[in-house]
């Protein structure tokens, strides 16, 4: 009788064990859920030979003379402990034409990462865009000449496995008119920082021309649903349509050309672009065609001077079937002209656009919808989200909504961008986005706007208290700026923080950045950028932008014209994307007083870096990095005439 009992006990403790671990948070097994995604995307990768080779030319275009100075080696993840690395270690051989260093790595983006943590901390060299400064290589010793690491060589790890890149906007803000040319220089920049999860997003209209038509619609038809080249980040979005346009069909052509280019490149170096999906967005004919489609028409985005000609666009819901017969031909479609090159897909349906009920029963099944599209045109597909609407629509993404679009696709199958991490992070405040995967994001630019303005303490601390923290679902650091190339100092720490997993002493890490950026060490210089960190860079206001100087809001607006009040003269001024509650703004009506400079620094102690900028100047002549930071100091605002104070405040930068 008692080993009866002693048996039936046992078995009740079993049920209750296996009950307790089914109501854990989902993030018990985020590792396990996103394991299999990074093994299968793995097997898609380039061969060795190809990555290596890839990872030599991005040495090549940087450092022509080091050629033979460096010898790149793709290893396991078994070398690295199971994670991502890359491992730097001296050459050591009789040959007289040997290497000097060695570095290996898990895929070409690793091992390129590998060559610039050597530069920087072995050389004393700084990677910027050129617009930013460009490159410091000259404090690299000759070919022969490489400083050596210590014995058994330098182990870095990814503590997370992505590192995410662009935001859905940049490619009009900054990379509309780019050549070939243009983006290799920047592919190679995301090497250099380690990233392996970009945005891919080029020449999708042509894709799209060639599934719509499928679906009966006219290129006269898209000429009204595309928008123009400058604003198809928009257009994509479904905030506009055939604003710019139209689109020529050698655009179109050219587009998808360069598309294939982007792609290679990016898979030889080992990366996994991120192709966009169905989001719902269609032309207007669609409703003809299919007129028991459930096709609704939005209201104006606050675009467009609410002109029915370009604002308010068509939206196809995700519960018709219309919906997933559209979004498995746009998979396919990119498959058939790319190849089978990824697994991961991004799309955002809710984004600014809030669905017809709060429901969560109904919000789940839209969610399901969304991702049936997906993975009817790929059996493997992830579903990337901006996290965005979290933020900007909260007070309709409440907890049970946000569960309800969250938990909708199954688990391991949607990856969260936490978007305004760096300022507003969600993580914290939904439960580990309710035990989703997430990647912590640095926004940080808004509309391509160029003052200078950075967070880094948040930058230095907030993905590893992120990654450290319990039930953390955390699987990758992202940069999510809306427009590149300006404050080039927060790039940079951001980039590192994909290989950090402790927080980083920002005081002591810019005194070897300014060494790094300007080639040589110089006192003035140090304390300068000592007084920046702690005011221009390091704002903690929680404001979303900060660019509300006239110079930005109103560039064709000439004070000196103003004879009446001050606001009726800003009437009908168009402004540019700034962010006002949780609408964002192409175009919009105002009547609003004169904007006010919003500082959140002394503008005293910036003066005092600004005079430390000019006193080194004569021991950096010549140095572009030096010119373009002193172009972009503050400089101080008249002693009177406050409302033009910010004129003088913000300073444009320069290259020269």
């Amino acid at each position: 009788m008692k080993v009866i009992i002693a048996n039936c006990l046992f078995h009740v403790l079993v049920i209750i064990f296996i009950l307790f671990l089914a109501r854990l948070p989902h993030s018990f097994s985020t590792t396990e859920a996103v394991e299999p995604i990074l093994t299968r995307l793995d097997s898609k990768r380039s061969s060795p030979f190809v990555q290596e080779s890839a990872a030599k030319a991005v040495l090549g275009r940087l450092l022509p003379t080091h050629l033979h100075s460096f010898h790149f080696q793709i290893v396991s993840k078994d070398v690295c402990g199971g994670q991502s690395c890359f491992l730097i270690e001296n050459y050591y051989g009789s040959n007289e034409d040997r290497p000097e260093i060695i570095i290996k790595g898990s895929t070409a983006v690793e091992i390129v990462s590998g060559l610039h943590w050597y530069i920087k901390y072995f050389c004393g060299a700084h990677v910027s865009w050129d617009k930013t400064g460009g490159m410091q290589i000259a404090s690299v010793p000759k070919p022969g000449s490489l400083p050596l690491v210590k014995d058994g060589g330098v182990l870095i790890q990814r503590p997370v496995p992505w590192n995410y890149y662009q935001n859905v906007v940049t490619s009009s803000y900054s990379y509309v008119w780019w050549d070939w040319e243009r983006w290799e220089k920047e592919i190679d920049w995301m090497a250099l920082q380690g990233i392996n999860l970009p945005l891919a997003f080029t020449g999708q209209e042509a894709i799209w021309q060639k599934v719509f038509m499928g679906f009966n619609i006219s290129m006269e038809d898209l000429n009204d649903f595309f928008g123009g080249p400058a604003f198809l980040a928009w257009a994509r979005m479904g905030n506009l349509h055939g604003w710019g346009g139209p689109l020529s069909k050698n655009w179109l052509n050219q587009q998808l050309v360069l598309q294939k280019k982007i792609l290679s490149r990016m898979l030889e170096l080992g990366m996994t672009p991120v192709l966009p999906s169905f989001s719902g967005n269609v032309p207007a004919a669609l409703k003809t065609i299919f007129p028991s489609a459930n096709i609704t028409r939005l209201g104006d985005w606050n675009t467009v001077d609410g002109d029915p000609r370009w604002c308010c666009t068509y939206l196809l819901n995700p519960s018709d079937p219309l919906f997933v017969e559209i979004g498995e031909a746009f998979i396919q479609q990119q498959i058939k002209e790319y190849g089978d090159v990824t697994d991961i897909y991004n799309c955002d349906t809710f984004n600014e656009n809030s669905p017809p009920t709060n429901d969560p029963t109904y919000i789940s099944s839209l969610g399901a919808a969304l991702y049936k599209a997906m993975s009817k045109g790929d059996k493997d597909a992830v579903w990337l989200m901006q996290g965005w609407l979290f933020y900007s629509d909260s007070h309709f993404w409440k907890p049970p909504q946000m569960k309800a679009l969250l938990h909708s696709v199954p688990q391991g199958k949607m990856i969260v961008l936490d978007l305004f991490a760096d300022v507003k992070p969600i993580w914290e405040v939904s439960s580990q986005f309710y035990g989703t995967p997430y990647i912590w994001c640095l926004l940080h630019n808004f509309g391509g706007n160029i003052e200078m303005y950075g967070t880094l303490d948040a930058i230095s601390s907030g993905p590893i208290d992120a990654h450290i923290s319990k039930n953390s679902t955390m699987v990758g650091v992202g940069m999510c700026m809306e427009g590149i190339e300006q404050n080039p100092v927060v790039y940079e720490l951001m980039s590192e923080m994909a290989f950090r997993k402790e927080k980083v002493q920002v005081l002591e890490w810019l005194k070897t950045y300014t060494r790094r950026r300007y080639g040589k060490s110089i006192q003035q210089i140090e304390d300068a950028w000592e007084i920046l960190y702690h005011t221009v860079y390091n704002c903690t206001d929680g404001i979303a932008d900060h660019n509300t100087d006239f110079i930005v809001k109103f560039p064709d607006w000439d004070p000196s014209t103003d004879s009446g009040s001050q606001t009726s003269k800003l009437d009908n001024m168009h402004m540019l994307p700034t962010v006002t509650g949780s609408r964002r703004f192409l175009f919009q009506e105002t009547s609003w007083d004169l904007p006010q400079a919003h500082l959140w620094y002394s503008n005293q102690e910036v003066v005092k870096a600004l005079k430390l900028f000019l006193a080194a100047g004569n021991g950096l002549a010549g140095s572009l990095t030096y010119s373009q930071s002193l172009a972009r100091v503050p400089s101080p605002p008249p002693p009177t005439h406050t409302h033009t104070a910010c004129l003088s405040v913000r300073r444009f930068y320069s290259s020269t």
